[in-house]
């Protein structure tokens, strides 16, 4: 990194890269053990925490489902009162 002659103004000599951008070179041993070391870090759920998410999920999945299909149905009522086909 090379600063101009302006204050606060930055060369990048990296082909105008940012020096935080350019990644460092790992050897594919060293890039596992760190995927294993950063995966440790995590705090996964619960077997219970999944079972309660998936059923919310399937939950808000039916609720949508009918409300959308409580709308659909009352639009094609609208519209087809509206164009007369409803005779």
């Amino acid at each position: 990194m090379i600063e101009s002659g302006f204050p606060g103004s930055i060369v990048y000599s990296r082909g105008g890269v940012p020096p935080a951008m350019v990644m460092a070179k790992t050897n594919p041993l060293q890039f596992l053990q760190q995927v294993r070391q950063e995966t440790n870090k995590v705090t996964w759920p619960t077997r219970r925490d999944t079972l309660i998410t998936t059923a919310m999920v399937f939950v808000f999945v039916l609720v949508s489902s009918l409300f959308f299909l409580a709308a659909d149905q009352i639009i094609a009522w609208g519209i087809g009162l509206v164009l007369g086909l409803g005779r």
